[in-house]
Formats: structure tokens, C-alpha cells, sequence
């Protein structure tokens, strides 16, 4: 149904189609995706939060009981960063090889490639919001009492998804060239995660690695969920201004490259 809809779009003037159309194909792909991602599993989208568990139930073992770390509500402290990081990882992961994977779509006549890193990251966004009434559940059992600032965790949620775009352009984009670079991202996402206080807190680094802590939009990210979420506070507006700043700046050159690369698309795959 798909390439049958995307072959229709060759005699339409691309990129000026009808914004209906991109939902509808969005929407598609998404849903294919979910439905291929849980193929043949037994417990299926229940995978979405029992991956998250499994890490919160090793990292509660290993620093509450083997190596005591005190830190307030610890469970929801790491189940909240883990969900944020997962989304995050999980779509760079994914969308640097989507080009390679999604072949039969890429070699239809007027497919619109530039929406695949978005189909990515959506699904990565449902699989986050689907896991939100977990998280909200060890909130209230550790405690939390939620207040007004909630309302602004879609704010949130559109600038880690508008970042995680333009990170997901430059990715794919590199990759089709140069087929290493999902590898390397393995390493340097399990790197940076070290770097994001995912299960410890920022108060414990030393001050002479708080600017390389800084230059990590995933530590602003994350302590900003906390914020909304456990502390019933104001986020850091000043640091998600930033971002946004910079997202805004270098998500149209991750398009345009990205746009640019997909001329070569047909032939490196």
C-alpha cells in the first residue's frame, strides 16, 4: 500500500505536495514500523517497557545495594533518565541505517526519503509516551507530587525530538557513504552515555569537567525531565533556549545535506 501511494506521488511536484499527503505516508511508516519491530514476538509492544526495567533493575541492584549511592528516589530517578536516553539512542541507532534498510521504498520515483529519519523518531517518541504512565506510577510511589509545570513536558518532548532530527540527518547521511559510521555510533553513544548523569548525579563531577558535561545537550535534557517530572520545578530554560538556538541553526543544513546526499541514494544502495 505504501510504494503503491509513493509511486502516485511521481506525477505530483515534489516538494510542494499537500502536507495531508506526508501525514498520511508518516502515519504508514510508523505504523509499519511498530508492526515490524514486534513481528513474530510474544510479548510484543510490551518490549517497550521491559527493556527500561531490566536496566533500572540492575542499576537499583548495583548502586542501592552493592555500591550504595544516595540519591532520593533513586528508581524513578534512573527510570526517568533511561526512558529519555533510550528514545534518544535508539533513534540515532536506527535512523543512521535507515537508508540502507528501507531500499524498496528509496528506489520508488518520488519518494519523499527525507521523511524517514522522521518516521525514526516518531516511533522512538510513541514507545516514550507509552512508557510515561510507568514512570508516573514510580513517581507516586516514591512520592512525587505533581504541580503546574507538567503542562510544559511537550515543550520538552518537541526539542528532544526536533534534536534528535537533526542529528538523525547528519547520521543517515554519512553513513550511506561511509558504512562504519553505524558502528562507531555504538561505541560513541555508549560513551556519551557515561557522559550524561543517567545514574548519578551531576553534583558528584569534579568542576573541571563541567564544561565538557555542558557541551552534552543530553545532560541539559535530561536533568530538564527531572525537573518537570520528580522536582516540581522550573526547567532550565536559559540551557533548552540554547539548544533550541542551535537546533534551529543546524536542523535546514542536516536537511539540505541530507536532501542533497539522496540524489546518490539509488546508487550507494
Amino acid at each position: 500500500m505504501i510504494l503503491k501511494r509513493t509511486s502516485n506521488l511521481s506525477r505530483q511536484k515534489f516538494p510542494t505536495q499537500n502536507l495531508g499527503y506526508l501525514y498520511d505516508l508518516l502515519r504508514s511508516l510508523v505504523d509499519r514500523d511498530m508492526k515490524l519491530m514486534y513481528k513474530r514476538s510474544a510479548l510484543g509492544i510490551a518490549w517497550t517497557l521491559i527493556s527500561p526495567l531490566l536496566q533500572l533493575l540492575v542499576f537499583v541492584f548495583v548502586f542501592q545495594v552493592v555500591i550504595k549511592i544516595d540519591i532520593p528516589q533513586y528508581s524513578s530517578y534512573v527510570f526517568t533518565g533511561l526512558l529519555v536516553w533510550n528514545w534518544f539512542q535508539n533513534s540515532l541507532f536506527q535512523a543512521t541505517g535507515i537508508i540502507i534498510s528501507s531500499r524498496p521504498l528509496i528506489r520508488q520515483p518520488g519518494f519523499p526519503t527525507v521523511i524517514l529519519p522522521v518516521v525514526v523518531v516518531t516511533t522512538g517518541l510513541i514507545h516514550f509516551v507509552l512508557a510515561l504512565p510507568v514512570l508516573f506510577v514510580f513517581l507516586l510511589i516514591d512520592g512525587v507530587k505533581f504541580t503546574p509545570i507538567l503542562l510544559a513536558l511537550p515543550l520538552l518532548q518537541l526539542i528532544q525530538f526536533a534534536v534528535t532530527v537533526t542529528f538523525s540527518y547528519f547520521l543517515a547521511s554519512l553513513n550511506v557513504t561511509f558504512r562504519d559510521t553505524q558502528h562507531t555510533l555504538g561505541v560513541l553513544l555508549q560513551f556519551l552515555f557515561y557522559l550524561t548523569p543517567i545514574f548519578y548525579e551531576l553534583g558528584n563531577i569534579p568542576p573541571r569537567y563541567w564544561f565538557i558535561y555542558g557541551l552534552n545537550p543530553m545532560v541539559h535534557i535530561v536533568t530538564c525531565y527531572r525537573q518537570i517530572l520528580m522536582w516540581g520545578t522550573q526547567p532550565d530554560w536559559l540551557a533548552l533556549l540554547i539548544i533550541s538556538g542551535i537546533t534551529l541553526l543546524f536542523l535546514p543544513i542536516g536537511y539540505r545535506l541530507f536532501k542533497y546526499q539522496s540524489l546518490r541514494f539509488v546508487e550507494e544502495i
